[in-house]
């Protein structure tokens, strides 16, 4: 059975980590180039085998005692806050052009470079942590699809219109502020538990 508000809570999380990343990004300059729902599949696709990994991963850790997995989970969430709040404004990368535009090479190149780009990211390490913190992994890794999904579809069909709207830095820092609320919670649980 999915939690509607594991679900609702790994979504706000997730997404506004990823809104900031280098992939939102490498999802614009994609979709301004080609043709958008062949850079989604792709790219959706990469997606799901990160968030796969990332519950499976996060799974394992359930196996572990409670307070030395809120422990483990709390630290990860305070240094993934630190990451966010300390790291310098990324460049935007240039995206190597497919031969042709055939669904196959740019959905290929979407999945190829979300595939790199996100190996163990912030929010792939943050899914496995929220997977171990709620074990749920069937409402974490739903959460987590659908907000890297939901960030690349505005990064591929509007991002540009957001980014010029919301300060990126705004969204870096309510991220960042989210993940440590979750850090400190999870220490506090690991203390008292």
């Amino acid at each position: 059975m999915i939690s509607i508000t594991v679900t609702a809570l790994v979504f706000g999380v997730v997404f506004l980590a990823e809104l900031p990343d280098k992939t939102a990004l490498a999802g614009l300059v994609l979709g301004t180039r080609y043709r958008a729902s062949y850079v989604f599949a792709g790219v959706a696709a990469a997606f799901l085998l990160h968030v796969a990994l990332a519950v499976a991963a996060g799974s394992v850790l359930t196996l572990l005692p409670q307070q030395l997995v809120h422990a483990l989970t709390g630290v990860l969430f305070l240094g993934g806050a630190a990451m966010l709040l300390f790291k310098k404004d990324e460049d935007e990368e240039e995206v190597r052009k497919p031969e042709n535009q055939s669904f196959w090479k740019v959905a290929g190149a979407g999945f190829m470079l979300i595939l790199v780009a996100e190996f163990g990211d912030l929010t792939q390490i943050m899914t496995a942590n929220l997977a171990a913190r709620y074990d749920d992994p069937l409402s974490v890794g739903l959460g987590a699809v659908l907000a890297l999904w939901a960030v690349a579809g505005l990064g591929i069909v509007g991002g540009k219109a957001l980014m010029k709207r919301v300060p990126l830095r705004l969204i870096t820092q309510i991220a960042a502020l989210l993940m440590l609320g979750l850090g400190v919670w999870s220490l506090y649980e690991a203390v008292t538990g």
